[in-house]
């Protein structure tokens, strides 16, 4: 179990008040990676990625995240793709080369060779954000079984904040947490009973 965040900001944060930010969201779950931690900032786009590791695949220095594959792709990444070693032959023999053994590399090739199509390559359970800066495109994706669990936030702006759990959305002072007393009436109300078919 990895712990990885997102903030995708669209208002006038500081790079500062992003990072700042994007690393208490990271420490709220420090025990989902013990292993390693990372962050990683483009203050153009406004986006933050962090990641909190716990090394499985790749134990290697390698593996760390955020994730860099060549001028535009980044990631982060929690969870495993079980065929990775296939699709790694697979993208060899298609010109592509690796540095590491991990599967967070192997997931970013995929996508420099396929686009978002390369998750119906991949069995296994993910949670994922790719940024790639070329095409201006945040990818966020799940495995199919939401086995790998992503939490997003979205605001009023068009800020978005991203996560492994609620309590690292809950750190970040641009979120508000308070009950939904509509939604908590509805579940208190009893379902009135069916007569059964006759």
């Amino acid at each position: 179990m990895c712990g990885i965040t997102g903030y995708l900001s669209s208002r006038d944060d500081s790079v500062e008040d992003l990072r700042r930010h994007t690393r208490r969201m990271c420490d709220a779950i420090a025990h989902r990676g013990p292993d390693d931690e990372g962050l990683w900032l483009d203050a153009e786009r406004r986006v933050v990625l962090g990641h909190r590791r716990l090394a499985i695949v790749d134990l290697s220095p390698w593996g760390h995240q955020p994730m860099r594959r060549g001028d535009r792709l980044w990631a982060v990444y929690n969870g495993e793709v079980y065929n990775h070693l296939e699709l790694r032959t697979e993208l060899e023999s298609l010109g592509h080369r690796f540095a590491s053994h991990s599967d967070t590399e192997v997931l970013l090739a995929a996508y420099e060779q396929w686009g978002p199509d390369a998750l119906q390559r991949c069995n296994g359970m993910w949670s994922l954000v790719i940024l790639d800066t070329a095409r201006r495109r945040l990818f966020v994706a799940r495995d199919r079984f939401g086995v790998k669990p992503l939490y997003v936030w979205r605001g009023d702006d068009g800020a978005l904040l991203l996560a492994s759990e609620i309590k690292a959305l809950l750190v970040h002072p641009r979120v508000r947490a308070a009950a939904d007393l509509q939604a908590c009436a509805e579940f208190q109300t009893p379902t009135p009973k069916q007569e059964p078919a006759r």
